[in-house]
């Protein structure tokens, strides 16, 4: 590969990795979006109007402090992506063993660099041999992923509070019918109201509860998305940069 393929191929990479946060903003506005016509249209206030139970602002609540983590993961993993992308311009030079050894310990900031200098850390340690690598992709994976697992969590627990507002909502329901007197035109009165109160409790909430999950799950996708390109990238440079290097030097 020429040095103008190999350019090409990092700019193309490194703006697949600086899109991360991109798409996310352009998702979130669209999201945004929605909900001021929503609200404009009334439809917002009038499910936390009929919500007795409040558990409809609650996933509300939940569901922009979900975001926000979201965008702070999403902001840290374009970071990283953008780090790795130094690194690979740092390490593409002709002569990689002359570069690696004199820019290991003046490379970019980032899991990626903190990666590269523990495998020149165990080369040097363990000395002629293959290096293998192994347990240390495990721990980038591990450090890169971070709590990315709350989106999980907090997709699962909206549906969970929906699912808790639709019961709810059947008990409102249900319970004037118990002692409902067909003669007592006023109580059946009273008692189709509550009835009617009932099922939009549990209308709402369920509603609330399935569009917070779904568009949660959606962020974190494409959450775990760059998560995984910005690992892949790291397993490539190493194997084929990095790795091979450390190998023939130290057999050397």
């Amino acid at each position: 590969m020429n040095t103008t393929t190999m350019g090409t191929v990092l700019s193309e990479t490194g703006a697949r990795e600086r899109g991360a946060l991109l798409i996310w903003m352009i998702f979130t506005g669209l999201s945004v979006f929605a909900g001021v016509v929503l609200w404009r249209y009334g439809f917002i206030r009038l499910m936390l109007v009929s919500d007795r139970t409040y558990i409809s602002g609650l996933i509300a609540v939940l569901y922009v402090v979900t975001c926000c983590h979201c965008f702070w993961r999403t902001r840290a993993i374009d970071r990283e992506g953008e780090a790795a992308r130094r690194c690979r311009n740092v390490l593409s030079a002709p002569d990689i063993a002359t570069a690696l050894a004199a820019n290991a310990h003046a490379l970019p900031a980032g899991l990626v660099t903190d990666h590269i200098r523990s495998l020149v850390t165990k080369a040097e340690t363990q000395g002629s041999g293959r290096l293998d690598q192994t347990l240390l992709l495990r721990t980038l994976a591990d450090r890169l992923r971070g709590s990315n697992g709350i989106g999980a969590f907090a997709s699962d627990t909206l549906m969970k509070l929906g699912l808790l507002g639709t019961i709810i909502g059947f008990i409102i329901m249900l319970a004037p019918i118990a002692g409902l007197d067909a003669a007592d035109k006023l109580a059946m009165k009273s008692s189709m109201g509550l009835m009617s109160d009932g099922m939009a409790v549990a209308m709402y909430t369920t509603l609330a509860g399935l569009v917070g999950s779904i568009l949660i799950r959606v962020q974190y996708y494409m959450l775990d998305a760059a998560t995984q390109r910005v690992f892949s990238d790291a397993v490539t440079l190493t194997e084929t940069r990095v790795t091979p290097v450390l190998e023939r030097r130290h057999d050397g």
